[in-house]
């Protein structure tokens, strides 16, 4: 066969946009490639197996956070809040890990881990260029540490000299129902939200502060729901001499009128003429940002202001220890009303007299919606009761002597058993330092006897009861009727049913007022909607 050398060749021209492919095969396990593109002779399933690109990415951490306030901690020194697998946390998770800037995060979750191990996983999804023009995708998951450390604001809390305001609330009465009733809408404004110890001293609290201007807002709540008067002091602390910088700690002196609920008091006769010209004899039947102040003879009633009453101040002339059980024998309207009051004229006689004399008192009342004859009732008897008490000396020297009744009537009393422990609702009580010395064995049955006080307050007095918050009882037992927790309706005085109602006699809870559910609120309901948006 000859070759002809000289003969002409004929090359076929190539197509506009065909381009010419070379296929080789896989280096690793010899599949066909297309060797224009290939990621170093290696096909997409072994670029895959043996190429990591999360090789340079953290796959343990640890994470740090507070058990005191269950605060997360940001390096180097932010705490925030964090809920568990929230958006918060996953980003404080990402953020912990170095090498993560490198390649593009897709996607990122939690994986479910058991609450006390102290572990937390999460999984991410990264996309990165292994050779040119190969993109990876690759998943794989990071284990978190969970460790302790305190913040340095509740270490804060624990240490001494680390406050910088304090409110010093006082009341110096005998007994504590007005401060009980203030504790409740602390409670219910999460007005001490902000304190970092709270202490309990004597005649009142302390509520400890790491800054100032928290302790004003404090301060100016109180002025809002209760009537009080304040003063401020400061102490200088440190002075630097070259930058002129001083540090001081500031003390705030609240105190609350030293009047209570059912207290009855003898105004000076200035200034009850000043106050619509009212009999001095008053009783106070509320205490809000104001004394309010009612005549049960009269059903006239006036406010005391806290400015009023710091400029001529005046004290109870008896409270709630010193309560009589009265029975009423008869009652009859008189026809003047004013709100739930209405004004009566009743015979009532003493509790410890019946059987023995026949010593009635004549009265007016404002309790004639409520009293019927045969119930029992407390009030104060005026006639043959010695008080030490200027105003109502210069009382008895004026020409309001002739108008000063034998008794007043206070409330109704209602006979209860010795109590159970059965009461279907629950007030939430304020978490304090009771300090180096603890009370003593009569001082703490005396704070359990007025907190028992206060809990039939609410029961009885409706109005009173709108203003606090009630919750459920976490047993969730609805007590029986005779099976209701037993109280002290007044105290100690000379009331026969008061002391009887301390060690359980007396007749079965008759007509004793009763909270529906429907005024009792959720402990974890109120949380969720704190939670919520």
């Amino acid at each position: 066969m000859s070759m002809d050398f000289d003969a002409p060749i004929s090359i076929q021209p190539l197509a506009v946009g065909q381009q010419t492919s070379a296929t080789i095969l896989c280096c690793n396990c010899g599949a066909p490639i297309d060797g224009t593109t290939s990621a170093g002779a290696l096909c997409y399933d072994c670029v895959k197996l043996t190429v990591d690109i999360s090789e340079g990415v953290q796959r343990e951490a640890t994470l740090h956070t507070c058990k005191g306030c269950d605060r997360w901690l940001q390096p180097p020194s932010h705490w925030l809040v964090a809920a568990p697998e929230s958006r918060e946390l996953l980003a404080l998770c990402l953020r912990k890990l170095r090498g993560l800037s490198k390649v593009r995060i897709i996607d990122a979750s939690f994986v479910w881990t058991e609450p006390h191990s102290r572990r937390v996983k999460v999984k991410i999804t990264i996309q990165q260029e292994a050779f040119q023009g190969t993109i990876l995708q690759q998943t794989f998951e990071v284990e978190y540490v969970v460790a302790y450390q305190q913040c340095p604001d509740c270490a804060k809390s624990y240490t001494a000299n680390t406050w910088r305001a304090v409110v010093q609330v006082r009341q110096k009465v005998p007994h504590k129902r007005t401060f009980l009733y203030l504790e409740q809408l602390i409670l219910k404004h999460n007005a001490h939200r902000d304190t970092i110890n709270i202490r309990e001293v004597k005649d009142g609290l302390d509520f400890f502060y790491a800054q100032r201007n928290h302790a004003e807002k404090f301060v100016d709540f109180l002025n809002s729901v209760a009537p009080v008067r304040s003063k401020k002091s400061q102490e200088l602390i440190s002075h630097d001499i070259h930058t002129s910088t001083k540090s001081y700690k500031f003390s705030f002196s609240v105190e609350l009128v030293p009047i209570c609920k059912d207290d009855i008091v003898c105004l000076p006769i200035k200034l009850a003429k000043s106050l619509g010209n009212i009999s001095p004899l008053t009783l106070c039947y509320r205490v809000g940002t104001s004394v309010n102040l009612l005549d049960p003879t009269t059903l006239q009633a006036a406010d005391v202001s806290a400015p009023i009453y710091w400029r001529t101040p005046f004290t109870s002339l008896a409270d709630v220890h010193d309560l009589t059980e009265f029975v009423v024998l008869e009652i009859e309207p008189l026809g003047p009303t004013k709100g739930r009051f209405l004004l009566s004229e009743a015979t009532v006689a003493r509790a410890s007299d019946l059987g023995v004399n026949d010593k009635t008192y004549f009265t007016r009342t404002h309790l004639g919606q409520i009293l019927h004859p045969g119930d029992s009732v407390l009030g104060y008897q005026l006639t043959g009761t010695n008080f030490n008490n200027p105003q109502f000396e210069a009382v008895e020297q004026s020409n309001y002597a002739d108008s000063v009744p034998d008794v007043i009537l206070v409330k109704k009393f209602y006979a209860r058993k010795k109590k159970s422990k059965s009461r279907h609702w629950r007030l939430k009580r304020m978490e304090r330092d009771e300090g180096e010395l603890l009370p003593r064995k009569q001082d703490q049955e005396r704070m359990e006897r007025d907190f028992e006080m206060f809990l039939r307050d609410v029961e009885e007095d409706t109005e009173l009861r709108a203003m606090l918050s009630l919750y459920k009882s976490k047993t969730q037992k609805t007590p029986d009727r005779a099976e209701r927790m037993e109280g002290i309706e007044g105290g100690g005085g000379s009331s026969a049913a008061i002391e009887a109602s301390v060690v359980g006699e007396g007749s079965e809870d008759e007509d004793v007022p009763e909270i529906s559910m429907d005024e009792l609120l959720d402990e974890f309901d109120e949380l969720n909607m704190e939670d919520g948006p």
